[in-house]
């Protein structure tokens, strides 16, 4: 089975036909398509193929599920023998993501 290897939000992200994965929030509406065009690495049987950076005239297309908020995660900031800690909460922008083809 084919797999490739894309970057998207700072990240680099190792897919394949049918994968659902959860990136840095994109703005793109949802039940629309995207291409990835920076495709770090491509596979299929004993053959790959990397880039250099990336890789000319390859593709991953996707399709956009949803997009949504993480759950909240914490930010602690504490200084020693000082009294002084803070809390802080947050929750990430996240778009859900179904891949459908690469090429």
């Amino acid at each position: 089975m084919a797999y490739a290897v894309i970057k998207t939000g700072g990240k680099q992200y190792r897919v394949q036909e049918g994968d659902t994965l959860e990136v840095e929030k994109l703005d793109v509406d949802v039940d629309s398509e995207i291409e990835f065009t920076e495709v770090l690495l491509r596979g299929e049987g004993d053959s790959i193929t990397v880039g250099a950076p990336f890789i000319e005239g390859a593709g991953v297309r996707a399709k956009i599920v949803e997009q949504f908020r993480c759950a909240k995660e914490i930010a602690f900031k504490f200084k020693r023998r000082k009294g002084f800690h803070k809390t802080k909460g947050y929750r990430r922008h996240m778009t859900k993501l179904e891949i459908t083809s690469i090429g």
